[in-house]
């Protein structure tokens, strides 16, 4: 085995504007207005993107768009917001983010992580829910 085999240092792309990267996202997911949520996946999100969380598995421009639409139905007026600060490495961003009113605290937090294709457009995301409120039964 190579002494270099784990840490290649070798490595010379730039890492991503994480934070430029989390305000997109944000911003789709927060796109209530359909011609604002299609001009902000078609600038950054790859038309071939797949999502996977534990609530849903869906793929390209119109799973999200119905993903999104879903989630403003079950959660009217709740808005994302950033949990923290985002960090990236070569071309994936991890961030916590949270949904809840607008200027309160969020009632539900994740966590994702976005891989970029070539031309910095989100093409995969993993998700996680770290807080999720209990359902009264």
């Amino acid at each position: 085995m190579q002494d270099n085999a784990i840490c290649d240092t070798t490595y010379s792309e730039t890492a991503p504007d994480s934070a430029a990267v989390l305000a997109a996202y944000l911003a789709t997911w927060n796109a209530t207005d359909p011609r604002e949520l299609s001009a902000l996946l078609e600038a950054h999100w790859n038309a071939d993107v797949a999502y996977t969380d534990p609530l849903a598995e869906v793929g390209g421009h119109d799973g999200l768009t119905a993903l999104v639409a879903a989630v403003h139905a079950q959660f009217p007026g709740f808005v994302f917001t950033a949990v923290g600060e985002p960090d990236g490495h070569h071309r994936q961003v991890r961030f916590q983010w949270g949904l809840g009113p607008e200027g309160g605290a969020p009632v539900v937090i994740g966590s994702d992580v976005v891989v970029l294709d070539a031309d910095g457009k989100v093409v995969d995301v993993r998700g996680f829910l770290d807080v999720v409120p209990e359902v009264a039964a």
